[in-house]
């Protein structure tokens, strides 16, 4: 019994001495993003895009979908979910690989306007807390917006209005709600859900997003 709680003492030791290491590492890249660019400076830049959509000039079952499908207590929490990233821990162990990223729409914002896409341990940590940053500094529809005005759907489009031009030759604010259902699910995997590359994937992804809607009670 004793050998075996000095086990688990040595593997929860091991455990801080990595998370303190990778926090540490992904503390100084968010230092160093902040500094090199204010957050104020990246949103005026962001809003200064020709094709920026304005959270008005989406259908509300748009934002449902979004939420529904890419971070459902979104107005619950102040930039990460515990619940998710404990999940995507498990699965991600379970896996033994990246599998499951746990983000939050905060987190997936902080990630696009200022870190890359690689997988790296330090970055999670770094997009933690330019997410927490981001929570102090913006209103919830000022995040939202941000993030679908930075998000890629292919083909492309970078913005909400860009993508509905692009895949369905109307404005944002007129999609039905069958289309809108399908653009909030093409950010997931643009090269695979994107119309244009594989409709029928693309209406799967459709249901899959639609399914998410059902279950945590955004729609309409």
């Amino acid at each position: 019994m004793k050998v075996i709680k000095r086990v688990i003492i040595v593997i929860i030791a091991m455990c801080i001495i990595v998370i303190g290491y990778f926090g540490l590492k992904g503390y100084i890249m968010y230092k160093e993003a902040l500094n090199s660019v204010s957050i104020e400076n990246k949103i005026s830049e962001i809003k200064s895009k020709e094709n920026y959509t304005k959270v008005d000039e989406v259908p509300k079952i748009y934002i449902n979908a979004v939420i529904a499908v890419e971070d459902h207590r979104f107005y619950n929490h102040k930039g990460i979910d515990i619940i998710s990233i404990g999940r995507a821990i498990f699965n991600d162990i379970r896996a033994m690989s990246f599998v499951e990223g746990g983000s939050t729409i905060t987190q997936q914002l902080a990630k696009n306007i200022y870190f890359t896409q690689e997988k790296r341990i330090e970055r999670k940590f770094a997009e933690i807390f330019m997410a927490f940053k981001i929570e102090e500094s913006c209103s919830k529809e000022e995040i939202f917006e941000l993030y679908i005005n930075t998000s890629f759907f292919g083909d492309n489009c970078y913005t909400v209005k860009e993508a509905s031009r692009h895949y369905f030759k109307k404005e944002p604010i007129n999609m039905t709600d069958a289309e809108s259902i399908m653009l909030a699910g093409i950010p997931n995997a643009p090269s695979v859900y994107a119309p244009t590359k594989n409709f029928e994937l693309a209406r799967q992804r459709q249901k899959q997003v639609l399914m998410k809607m059902i279950k945590y009670n955004y729609l309409p």
